[in-house]
């Protein structure tokens, strides 16, 4: 992708191509952002303006339709400027971000507190051809009036303009804290000279490390804190002294205690106090309640009260799980204290003591096309599609678009594919979209387009990427994700699935596919050895199955942490300063952690997630759509088919059809709670995610299918 400026920005735009089209990402370039975000906004306060102020009755057609046309190309664009900035970071590109970030915010305020536009819903509401309108239609015009209220429409005099800084202000400042972060990371590195020092790393790092110094002209072994290396190293480096660097520069990222540059301290406490007030602008007690209003849990309490009960449902395992890794680092590694960065190392070698096998012993037969060879079989046994390569711009050499064709060989989406860690790159997986399915009154239908985006080593030496285990998960997690927008069958993008679906059931397929990466029949087909060809051997799945519970309560434990402490510093009614928000962290582990990090840890200050994720007061969703997930998966287990090897096909065809009528294609049609009971004929039960996690009264591991 070319990110010079060019000689004529306003020339041949490619962010503002006909909505029919798809936008060339190898054209767009930085000095493109600017004119397109401004011409695009433009448009849209002219049909807003026009909108609300048409006499006529408010009809769909005559007042849904035509906002409909000029945002969907606004939000098409700004979303491609914010995914290209987060995959392929440049001073240019940021700078170009960061310049319009503050006209979307605006714009977006503007919307929000626009009376006339809110009365204009508000007739259609009140309507009497309301009640014609499809279930849905009439959803999105209620969830629009709700989203007013939350955007402070009904605010007069100063709250207004109160309401208008904060929302920019919150806007700017989680930006920096994600910039923050990935500068933190891209500019930390270690350069080791002795090749001894990385005795134990597996030798695609070491030789991803020695590439990296080459790279950068030097000599010797380049690490880093993106996750490729920085994991295998806490998990595999027998250099004490080599892991407790990486861990220190990993836990103080974007701190005090690291390059002040990056320090995210006052980010934290001006997000904290901006939220607090927004939540008492609009008459809320604090900021969690305020979220919450949008979400499938009713209250603060409940939330509590849920994540507590499954502390106590794992702190056993946790326990034990701690007390067995103690008693092994000790016998075994000579560790008289298991410190903070002994955790991932004295865990792996416990896992292969207890297990006999590793992650690396596994990674050989997790080659990229036959993980994702795999991963498309899956998808088409569920779904019915079919996944195909097609030949479209990137951003990126790495990245590349596939086409989704439905039975008949009709693409029905485009989903692109970006895997591999890089400088410039922001961490971690994540799904987002170009545009969703839509369906114009002309009858011509705008197909969906989604990104899917990791973090995982890239191929070296002119060999194919090969993933661990782990890896796998997320992919196919993030798969889910992108098959909830894929699938939909939605005509109006503002019921899509992440435009309208709660938060705390987003993840519930995301995390409802990570379970088919235990199947048996299906890793069969998710491997092949990079050497050999051979599928992953019997023997060998067996000991990974019976590791798949492995530390599962310490894991539980550790995700709880996050969540109440994401709860408590937003159930204050006014902001904290970092020394109260570290306290806070404090008080939670205290509570339920078992493992405490040293006292110099900056776990806050990285924790995109809250402060740059739109995770703010809802990190709980993980575990509370993970409730959702691994119920809904029961019901493929319950009409699982025994196979000759001894094993089960969960793929039931006709389980999978109600899963995807129910949950997929309906995307946010109607309240997910609804749409998980037409699927499984009742609420949801927490016995799945017990059994699932090993967290079972007896503490037992489920058989291997």
């Amino acid at each position: 992708m070319s990110l010079m400026n060019s000689q004529s920005p306003e020339a041949g735009n490619p962010l503002l191509v006909p909505a029919e089209s798809f936008i060339d990402y190898g054209a767009v370039q930085p000095a493109h952002v600017e004119p397109a975000i401004r011409a695009l906004i433009a448009g849209c306060r002219s049909a807003i303006d026009a909108a609300a102020a048409d006499g006529a009755d408010a009809t769909w057609d005559n007042f849904i339709n035509p906002m409909e046309d000029a945002s969907e190309r606004l939000h098409r664009a700004w979303s491609v400027v914010g995914h290209l900035n987060s995959v392929v970071n440049t001073p240019e590109l940021r700078e170009a971000y960061n310049r319009c970030l503050p006209l979307m915010s605006e714009f977006s305020t503007w919307v929000g507190l626009n009376r006339a536009l809110y009365a204009r819903y508000r007739s259609l509401a009140d309507s009497p051809g309301f009640s014609s309108l499809s279930p849905t239609r009439q959803r999105i015009v209620q969830l629009a009036l709700r989203d007013f209220r939350l955007a402070g429409v009904e605010l007069e005099g100063q709250a207004r303009e109160d309401w208008a800084r904060n929302a920019e202000q919150q806007a700017s400042l989680s930006q920096k804290f994600s910039e923050n972060v990935l500068d933190a990371t891209d500019h930390w590195s270690l350069l080791i000279d002795d090749p001894a020092r990385l005795a134990g790393l597996p030798a695609n790092v070491v030789s991803a490390a020695q590439a990296a110094a080459q790279a950068n002209e030097q000599q010797g072994y380049r690490l880093s804190l993106h996750m490729p290396c920085y994991l295998p190293v806490l998990q595999h480096a027998q250099d004490r002294a080599l892991r407790e660097t990486l861990y220190r520069a990993y836990a103080t990222r974007a701190s005090e205690l690291g390059d002040a540059t990056y320090d995210n301290s006052t980010i934290i406490e001006s997000l904290l106090s901006l939220r607090a007030e927004e939540a008492h602008l609009l008459g809320y007690q604090h900021f969690a309640s305020l979220r919450l209003e949008t979400r499938m849990a009713d209250s603060a309490p409940q939330v509590l009260e849920f994540l507590r009960e499954l502390a106590v449902r794992a702190r056993p395992a946790a326990e034990q799980d701690l007390q067995v890794l103690r008693r092994f680092a000790h016998d075994e590694l000579g560790l008289d204290t298991l410190e903070a960065w002994d955790i991932a190392y004295a865990s792996e070698r416990l896992r292969e003591h207890l297990h006999s096998y590793s992650d690396e012993e596994l990674r050989p037969y997790f080659t990229e096309s036959q993980v994702l060879k795999g991963l498309f079989k899956v998808i088409q046994a569920l779904f019915g599609v079919r996944l195909q390569a097609c030949t479209a711009s990137t951003w990126h050499p790495d990245a590349r678009i596939f086409q989704v064709l439905d039975a008949a060989g009709h693409e029905i989406g485009r989903l692109g594919m970006d895997l591999y860690a890089r400088q410039g790159k922001q961490g971690g997986a994540w799904v987002g979209s170009e545009r969703s399915r839509r369906l114009l009154p002309s009858g011509e239908l705008h197909t969906p387009l989604v990104w899917l985006t990791c973090n995982f080593p890239a191929p070296i030496g002119g060999h194919e990427a090969q993933f661990s285990h782990d890896d796998v998960i997320t992919l196919f997690h993030e798969s889910g994700h992108a098959m909830h927008a894929l699938m939909s069958r939605v005509d109006e993008p503002a019921a899509a699935a992440f435009s309208a679906v709660e938060w705390d059931a987003i993840e519930l397929p995301s995390q409802f596919m990570e379970n088919f990466c235990w199947e048996w029949n299906v890793l069969q087909s998710l491997t092949r050895h990079a050497q050999t060809g051979e599928p992953l051997p019997r023997a060998l799945y067996d000991k990974m199955h019976a590791a798949r519970n492995f530390q599962s309560g310490l894991q539980t434990l550790r995700q709880i942490e996050f969540a109440l402490f994401d709860m408590q510093i937003h159930l204050q009614s006014q902001g904290l300063t970092i020394a109260a928000v570290m306290e806070t962290l404090a008080q939670v582990r205290q509570e339920v952690a078992l493992i405490i990090p040293p006292g110099w840890h900056r776990f806050p200050h990285a924790f995109s997630h809250l402060f740059a994720g739109g995770y703010g007061a809802g990190y709980y969703s993980y575990k509370w759509a993970e409730v959702l997930s691994a119920d809904a998966f029961a019901a493929f287990e319950e009409h699982a088919r025994p196979e000759p090897d001894g094993g089960r096909n969960v793929l039931d065809a006709e389980t999978a059809r109600r899963y995807l009528d129910e949950i997929i294609a309906v995307g946010g049609s109607r309240p997910a709670a609804e749409s998980f009971r037409a699927f499984r004929g009742r609420d949801p039960e927490i016995d799945a995610l017990l059994r699932h996690g090993g967290l079972v009264p007896d503490g037992s591991v489920p058989a291997a299918p």
